[in-house]
Parts: structure tokens; sequence; C-alpha cells
């Protein structure tokens, strides 16, 4: 099982993505590089998602369960290249609609890392939860890739909350 951390940015003084925001790379930017935003488990093919999934390290997943998953999702993007009609970049959101949400699910396939494609797919997330008003906005990360999400807003929980996980481990007797 990999390491995982939890970053916030619900208790930044100012919020790096107002409704206004410029993205770094616009919508149109995007499409003529031959990629598609999309917002809706309409079009995706779980499969193919499962494959960017298991390309990033993630364990492959039950296709009934990722789509149970992405019904009960608050929030989600992906990018879908042109070429393929296959996803490239995905992220999701869950949360209560109102003051917490997670950020979960953070791929790139790798043959498209490096040119800006999670950086669109987040900043486009990060906007849709804050238009909602929701400002407690968390994620779990790879320590390798929390530089990634430092320029977005996230922090170590300044108040030094740290995140929990439940182990099935049994308790020696």
């Amino acid at each position: 099982m990999l390491s995982r951390g939890i970053i916030s940015n619900s208790r930044t003084p100012t919020l790096p993505f107002p409704t206004t925001c410029k993205y770094s790379i616009s919508d149109q930017d995007l499409e003529s590089r031959g990629f598609i935003l999309r917002r809706t488990i309409s079009d995706l093919n779980l499969d193919h998602l499962n494959s960017v999934f298991v390309a990033v390290g993630f364990p492959r997943r039950d296709r009934g369960k990722i789509k149970l998953a992405l019904e009960h999702t608050e929030s989600m993007l992906w990018v879908e290249y042109k070429k393929t009609q296959k996803p490239v970049a995905f992220a999701r959101a869950t949360g209560d609609g109102v003051f917490n949400a997670i950020i979960w699910d953070v791929v790139v396939d790798p043959s498209f890392q490096g040119i800006g494609l999670g950086k669109a797919v987040m900043e486009r997330l990060i906007e849709d939860l804050l238009e909602k008003g929701i400002c407690n906005i968390a994620l779990y990360s790879e320590p390798r890739v929390l530089g990634f999400y430092r320029p977005l807003g996230f922090v170590a929980d300044p108040d030094g909350i740290r995140g929990m996980v439940y182990s099935r481990k049994q308790k020696k007797k």
C-alpha cells in the first residue's frame, strides 16, 4: 500500500481560484491541442479510465464499483484525447455539498504527463467546488507529488490536524 498524506486548502487566507479565474491552459487551447474537457460520466469508458488508474500505479478496480463511485461524486472533470476518444486525465471530489469536499483519483496517463493536463483538471475542479461555496477542500496524495498540489493552494493542515485511515489489521491480544 502506498503511503498517503492529507493536504488541505481550507484555511488559506486567500483562495487561489476566484470564480473569474484565468486558467493556466484555456479551454480553447486544450481543444486546439486535441483535448475535450468533460464533467459527467456519459461518454466515459470505465475500462479506459481503469487503464489510466493502473498506468499510474493505482490498483485495478471493479468496473461496477467505479460506476457506483462516480454516480456518488459531487464534482468530476476528465480530459478526453480526441484522436483516441479515451480519457487521459481525471479527478473527482466527493463531499457533503455544503462545507467539505475531498478530491480523489487525480490521474494523468503517463504518456500525457508534463503538458499541463493535471493542472488544468485540478484548477477547474477546485473552481467548481468553490463556486458551490465549499471552502474546506482536502485531498490524499502520494508524498512524491505533494509539490504538484502546493502551487494550487494546498498545504499541510495549518492547525496540525492529521488524518487517520481505518485499518483492518487484527489487534494483538
